[in-house]
């Protein structure tokens, strides 16, 4: 019986101990609030982030469409050039044709 009075006095014990716990402990409430600070903060730059990002797509964009735009002018002005090259070939042809039937003509 000695063993159950004393196991009885280490239950008591131990209840007493479990009831003057605080479960409340300051440095884990202290790490909880620094943590969730720092959550918010990661948040808050992630959201700057991502409106960085969206702008610089934007911007992207913008920039890959005026590239665009100017390859075809620049296609455009090739184009222009070699017709423009042929024109005068032709007139040169045509000028000497004319030169030819000239000197015919003088002869």
């Amino acid at each position: 019986m000695n063993s159950v009075t004393e196991k009885e006095k280490k239950l008591n014990l131990a209840l007493t101990r479990l009831k003057n716990l605080n479960f409340q402990n300051p440095d884990i409430k202290k790490n909880i609030e620094n943590l969730t600070l720092h959550k918010n903060q990661l948040e808050i730059e992630k959201q700057e982030l991502e409106e960085k990002y969206k702008n610089l797509l934007d911007d992207y964009n913008d920039l890959s469409k005026k590239i665009d735009d100017l390859q075809n002018q620049e296609k455009i002005e090739f184009k222009r050039q070699k017709e423009f090259s042929e024109k005068i070939d032709e007139l040169n042809q045509e000028t000497d044709n004319l030169l030819d039937e000239i000197d015919k003509w003088q002869t």
